[in-house]
């Protein structure tokens, strides 16, 4: 598994298709995919609001993270950190930051690379650069 994270607009997408050669039509988008595909996808974006859907399901994002690292750990999840700046006042934003985070944790555990972007730029945080 890897996982590409960074902020809003850095490039993580466009990282991922140039670097791994993903076509658009190889990469499920989490915001609007068939929650059950990413077991079997190639890449995922916007892993983060897979994770906001999941909860709104009253399902355990957690446990579904500990599924597919266990069903598909070939897979590239790409998703922005949420864990950076003002707390959210919104209980319901709060349990969704947390919960992307813990997600994010169990995803870069199980991964062999982790790389940050920012500004388009790859960092390692785990494991070579590609």
């Amino acid at each position: 598994m890897i996982m590409i994270i960074g902020g809003q607009f850095q490039g993580k997408t466009e990282y991922a298709k140039t670097v791994f050669g993903f076509r658009d039509e190889e990469i499920l988008d989490g915001e609007k995919c068939d929650i059950n595909a990413v077991f079997s996808a190639k890449c995922v974006n916007n892993f983060h609001k897979l994770i906001e859907r999941i909860l709104e399901k009253n399902e355990d994002p957690v446990r579904f993270c500990e599924r597919l690292c266990g069903e598909n750990n070939r897979a590239v999840i790409i998703m922005n950190e949420v864990g950076c700046g003002i707390i959210p006042l919104r209980k319901n934003d709060r349990i969704l930051r947390e919960n992307v985070g813990k997600s994010g944790c169990m995803i870069a555990k199980n991964s062999e690379k982790v790389i940050r972007i920012f500004c388009g730029i790859p960092e390692k945080i785990k494991g070579d650069l590609p």
